[in-house]
């Protein structure tokens, strides 16, 4: 199994930006990810990256705005959020799947962090 702790969130101002950490311990996995869930909504891809990092893919919402990284060195994942919005508002949970290069489906993902919120006002 695969130990993933996030940190980072916290309360930003609309315009702001926040990063994201993701440390990850245990067995040898392939992609990570990021996904977020708002109140009284489904759990959401953000972001996801490939074990090397040279392949990242970004929800709509997320393109121009946040950046996802990682450093193997470290076993840590990254998400730069920039120019945040209220509707960016969620917990965010970072994922990290076995087998699939780039995760973008809940289902792909075999791990999951506990959660950092991230508050964005307006």
């Amino acid at each position: 199994q695969v130990q993933l702790v996030e940190s980072g969130g916290g309360l930003v101002q609309a315009g702001g930006s926040l990063r994201l950490s993701c440390a990850a311990s245990g067995r040898a996995f392939s992609g990570m990810g990021w996904f977020r869930q708002a109140p009284g909504k489904e759990r959401e891809f953000v972001a996801g990256i490939s074990r090397s990092g040279d392949t990242t893919n970004y929800a709509d919402s997320a393109k121009g705005r946040f950046t996802i990284s990682r450093d193997n060195a470290k076993n840590t994942m990254y998400l730069q959020m920039n120019s945040l919005k209220p509707e960016d508002t969620a917990v965010y949970y970072c994922a990290a799947a076995l087998a699939t290069p780039t995760p973008t489906r809940l289902w792909q993902v075999n791990s999951w962090g506990q959660g950092t919120q991230v508050t964005v006002s307006s």
